[in-house]
C-alpha cells in the first residue's frame, strides 16, 4: 500500500480529498454531457456554458456531501469529549442554609 501512496497524484488526492472528488466527478459528468449532447448541434459558447455549469454543479454536490463529514466529525469529537471528561461526583454534605429552606426536611 505504501508504494501506491507514494504515487504523486494519489498522494495529492489523499491530502485534498474534496478537490480530488470534485475533479473526478466533474470529469465524469463532462464525459456524459459530451456523449449525450454531441448530436444536438451546440455552438462553442453553448458548450462552454454547459461545461462551466457542469463543473459548478459537481462542486456543489461535493460541498453538500461534505456537510455529512463535518456532522460526523462533530459527533465524534463530542463523543470523545464525553469519554475523556470524568463524571462529577454528587455532593453528599448537607448545608444548613439549604436544609432550612427546603420544606421536605
Amino acid at each position: 500500500m505504501s508504494g501506491i501512496a507514494n504515487f504523486p497524484p494519489l498522494r495529492w488526492a489523499l491530502r485534498h480529498p474534496r478537490l480530488a472528488a470534485w475533479i473526478v466527478l466533474s470529469a465524469g459528468m463532462i464525459v456524459l454531457l459530451v456523449i449525450e449532447a454531441s448530436s444536438v448541434g451546440l455552438e462553442a459558447s453553448q458548450w462552454l456554458a454547459l461545461i462551466v455549469a457542469t463543473i459548478l454543479v459537481a462542486g456543489a454536490c461535493i460541498w453538500i456531501i461534505s456537510w455529512e463529514d463535518s456532522d460526523e466529525d462533530a459527533e465524534d469529537s463530542a463523543a470523545n469529549a464525553a469519554e475523556t471528561t470524568p463524571p462529577v461526583a454528587a455532593s453528599t454534605t448537607s448545608d444548613p442554609d439549604t436544609a432550612s429552606s427546603n420544606p421536605a426536611n
